[in-house]
């Protein structure tokens, strides 16, 4: 059975994080945040504490998999 391509990949764009000083969420609660992520449709900036340094992989949050 063949891997389809995720679909939402041909909606990645160049965009500006909204939140470039860190995670949206985190600066509205007050607390420190963790590892941050940039959706690359959006430009939402959130963080996940599951990361690795030098990672280049991309989450697909509709599909729940990796793209």
């Amino acid at each position: 059975m063949a891997i389809e391509p995720d679909p939402h990949l041909s909606m990645v764009r160049p965009v500006s994080p909204r939140s470039p000083e860190g995670c949206e969420e985190c600066l509205r609660l007050g607390s420190p945040w963790v590892h941050l992520r940039l959706c690359l449709t959006c430009g939402h900036v959130g963080c996940c504490d599951s990361m690795e340094p030098g990672e280049t992989w991309r989450w697909c949050y509709a599909h729940e998999a990796m793209a």
